[in-house]
This record gives structure tokens, sequence and C-alpha cells, in this order.
């Protein structure tokens, strides 16, 4: 491998849809390659998929690409497995872009340059992947980042409930994130799940005053579930 490059999955041009930044247009460079294997995941086709590609050609793609767009989110996948994602990021804000990274709290976040914002995809005991979080990323969370918790069912919510009141995330973090799952066919290597309704979760994050954003994957509203490249 040489020393400026990635394994990039695809790189594209959409909408924002999820974190507090959901909604807005935003470029997108997908990595490949991801250590877990959440029941719900649906970007398994990014475990394995990629071409490699120079750090100079991808910021020449998302600057053709974004027509003008300064919002860049990196993801996967799990991008923080290749080291060369570090030097992409930190080109990408010195050429003046809004940088998100959204990585699962299994990796240690602080390795991330600073301008960075970091989305950080909690892993609930509904994911699969609960055991392999890195609990000390609560403890180096900032006002720029945002911590996410993607909801399979009740226990799934209370165990979230639990973590954001015991270690304080809502004064830690710029925001915490509840989105329920959308319901996910089986795959190659994943099992599949059933959905979990906004309107529950909803009504379960008000009745305990929770200081939470409640949301959906708004890009699963807008186009199908399964589509690439949005």
């Amino acid at each position: 491998m040489t020393s400026d490059t990635l394994m990039i999955n695809e790189v594209f041009h959409s909408i924002q849809g999820e974190s507090t930044w959901a909604g807005r247009p935003c470029v997108f460079v997908r990595l490949t390659g991801c250590h877990l294997r959440c029941q719900y995941c649906d970007t398994e086709y990014a475990f394995h998929e990629g071409s490699r590609w120079s750090l100079d050609d991808l910021l020449d793609k998302v600057e053709r690409i974004g027509r003008g767009c300064r919002l860049v989110e990196v993801t996967g996948g799990e991008p923080l497995l290749q080291a060369n994602v570090h030097p992409l990021m930190g080109r990408l804000c010195d050429r003046g872009y809004t940088v998100l990274i959204e990585t699962s709290g299994t990796l240690d976040i602080t390795s991330c340059d600073v301008r960075v914002n970091r989305i950080v995809d909690l892993k609930t005991p509904g994911s699969g992947a609960c055991d392999q979080n890195h609990w000390a990323n609560l403890d180096r969370l900032t006002a720029r980042d945002e911590v996410k918790f993607v909801l399979t069912d009740r226990a799934d919510y209370e165990w979230s409930r639990d973590v954001i009141q015991r270690h304080g995330l809502t004064r830690r973090a710029g925001a915490v994130l509840l989105s329920p799952v959308h319901p996910m066919d089986p795959g190659a290597e994943l099992p599949g799940i059933g959905g979990l309704d906004l309107h529950d979760l909803a009504q379960w994050a008000l009745a305990d005053g929770l200081d939470v954003v409640v949301q959906p994957q708004l890009h699963k509203l807008i186009w199908h579930p399964t589509a690439r490249g949005v």
C-alpha cells in the first residue's frame, strides 16, 4: 500500500440524513471496511467493496461533485480503521470544509483532528456489538461532538437512557441523538431486523424528560432504504 491512498467504497453528493446537520447538502466519502457486524447495518456492501484512491484524487472528487457544498462527512464502514483518513480530514479542513466523521463508539476518537466534528455511534445491546464499545471515548467528548444511539426496541432505549444519564452525555457533547432502527432484510453476513416505531421512541423520550434529539434517518424517507449513493 502506498502512503497516500485510501480504500474507498463510494463518494457522492446527497442530503445529510442524521445528526444535527440533517437536511443539509453534504458530500460523503465512504471508506471500505468494518470490524463490526451490527445486525441492522445498512451499508453491508462497504464491508469489502471498494478501490484505492489517492488523497489528491479524493480531494478533487469532493470539490468537483459538491457544486460548492462545503460540508463533508467521512463515513464507512468504519473510517478510523484506515490511518490515512487523518491526513484526508486534515487536508479537507485546511481547504475550509466543515468536516464530520461518523464513527462507531468502538475505536479511540482522540486521533481525529480537533477541527473535525465527531459523530460517535455508540452501540446498543440490540446492535450485537455493545461489548466492543470503547467507553473511554465518553470522557473525551467536546461540545463539537455528537453521540448517536440507534435503537432496536424498548430495552435498547432504557439502556441508552441510563448511559446518557450516568455519563452526563447531554453536558459533555453538543447533542445526543436517538434514532429508531429501520427494518432491514437479512444480508450475506447480517441477520437483519424489524423496525422500531418513531412514535413510540418519541413518547418514551418525552415521558423521561430526556434532553435529546429524536430523529428518523431522513435519507431513508427521501430515497429507498437500501439505495446507494444517497
